[in-house]
């Protein structure tokens, strides 16, 4: 049992990651696809900074001889891969709407058929 509140976040990373690829991979929505893909790239940032963390760590600019320092390089990274997450999700958001205005639907299989039609 102490194994596992030890080890929570990589449980939490693992539920979120599988959580986020079922939806990328099962559903037909592109709304849906986007925000799956959203839940993925959160359990990536989660774990990366679960990883960072050190328990009883403090930050690296007190200057204590004997202190256990975190590395903020970690958390720093990670903020700049959010940015690029929401920047990914806007230009995803916008093609889905541009989607929508060509075909009516944002349902991948019946903007298959309808392409299927279109060639025939």
């Amino acid at each position: 049992m102490t194994d596992f509140l030890y080890f929570w976040n990589h449980f939490a990373f693992i539920l979120l990651m599988v959580g986020g690829l079922f939806i990328i991979i099962t559903s037909q929505n592109y709304i849906k696809k986007i925000v799956g893909l959203a839940i993925f790239q959160t359990s990536v940032f989660v774990f990366f900074v679960s990883l960072a963390k050190i328990i009883d760590g403090t930050a690296p600019i007190l200057m204590k001889v004997e202190a256990i320092y975190s590395n903020p390089l970690p958390h720093v990274l990670i903020l700049t891969a959010i940015v690029v997450g929401v920047a990914t999700s806007a230009l995803g958001l916008a093609l889905v709407l541009q989607i929508y205005k060509n075909y009516n639907t944002i349902e991948e299989k019946e903007i298959e058929a309808e392409e299927l039609k279109s060639e025939r």
